[in-house]
């Protein structure tokens, strides 16, 4: 029996009838309860200000994300609702070398932020869509996006811009790479944390065992398919609205304490042994892709070399909290460490080839 007060994404959340249920299950959410125990503590060691300036903070930035967060719900509500996801899955199913390429290209160009992607990497996942092509797809989403690739060649130049492209997709490949070769050892059979589980029992169903039906894509036209849509709404909305309220806090509370800029300056002055230094500084750190941008420029300003720059932006990028803790409320303890490590060791080794090639 599985103890949904730990699932990250609960079907108890049902707007339409279930509401009454939904508030018996907040006394026991530990989401919830470690919010409120963060800011407790904070306010007993720093002062009730410093709390309620985390919790503006924390409110803030779940404002300014909004819209992007109710689009990628209501699309990864829409797919569900009208079958989409089987189409989908059935797509990404076939040859995973090709989906795996296809997926890292397109989180890198995709205009979906490291939150906003969050529901349609859970819809793919619970359709069936193997766990490779998800993976490369999450992982160079929050590297790079249309707006921040523009933003990067205007501050950084175009040649930052474009190794900054090719490096999200190339650890999008990295990822969707290992992921296959694992499943293919025999790990990596079942990843979901606590979620219904796709038809065939499995996160990574192959195209056979995916049920042959065309998607219904005026779906408000059946009831049944309207209570999906609305019931998945609530799940997956109820659901980002915890987590990342959770991420925003813990974002909050390591800008104010942890004084990364004084941190990344002193990259600059290990000459050769920046561009592992920079990636291990960005891993655990909370880095905003578009924050880092003039950062950075200012980092290289006085003397961080261009590999180690980019090698901070990535790996800060994929391991930003809100990406990291969606991870880890989606998938178990050994899919969220082998994310972090392709992390590592995808941002070191950009790093290092764009290193080698500035050199040239």
């Amino acid at each position: 029996m599985v103890d949904q007060s730990l699932d990250p994404i609960s079907p108890k959340f049902d707007i339409s009838s279930n509401i009454v249920s939904w508030l018996k299950s907040l006394p026991k959410d530990r989401v919830l309860w470690t919010i409120l125990v963060l800011l407790l503590t904070t306010a007993l060691l720093t002062g009730a200000g410093q709390a309620l300036d985390f919790a503006a903070t924390m409110g803030g930035s779940l404002v300014h994300t909004g819209i992007f967060i109710i689009i990628s719900v209501l699309i990864a509500a829409y797919i569900k609702a009208s079958g989409a996801d089987q189409l989908i899955a059935r797509a990404l199913s076939g040859r995973q070398e090709k989906a795996v390429l296809t997926a890292a290209v397109f989180g890198a160009l995709s205009p979906f932020c490291s939150c906003g992607v969050v529901p349609l990497i859970a819809a793919l996942l619970a359709a069936g869509v193997p766990l490779a092509p998800v993976m490369a797809f999450w992982l160079a989403s929050p590297v790079i996006d249309p707006e921040m690739m523009v933003l990067t060649w205007g501050v950084l130049g175009l040649e930052m811009a474009v190794a900054k492209t090719i490096s999200a997709i190339a650890i999008g490949l990295l990822g969707g790479g290992a992921v296959m070769l694992l499943q293919r050892a025999g790990y990596l059979k079942d990843v979901l944390l606590a979620r219904a589980k796709p038809a065939c029992g499995t996160s990574s169903c192959g195209p056979s065992k995916l049920p042959e039906t065309k998607p219904v894509w005026a779906f408000w036209q059946e009831s049944q398919r309207r209570g999906t849509f609305m019931g998945e709404i609530g799940t997956m909305g109820w659901f980002l609205t915890r987590w990342l309220s959770l991420a925003f806090l813990l974002e909050a509370m390591m800008v104010s304490w942890v004084p990364l800029d004084q941190v990344a300056a002193q990259l600059s002055t290990l000459g050769p042994w920046s561009v592992p230094a920079a990636a291990a500084v960005g891993v655990p750190a909370y880095l905003n892709g578009y924050a880092a941008i003039p950062l950075v420029r200012g980092l290289m300003d006085i003397g961080l070399q261009p590999g180690a720059a980019l090698a901070f932006m990535v790996a800060g990028g994929v391991t930003c909290i809100p990406a990291a803790i969606a991870v880890k409320a989606l998938v178990n303890t050994q899919t969220f460490l082998l994310y972090l490590t392709i992390a590592m060791v995808g941002s070191i080794s950009v790093g290092l080839l764009y290193a080698g090639y500035v050199t040239l």
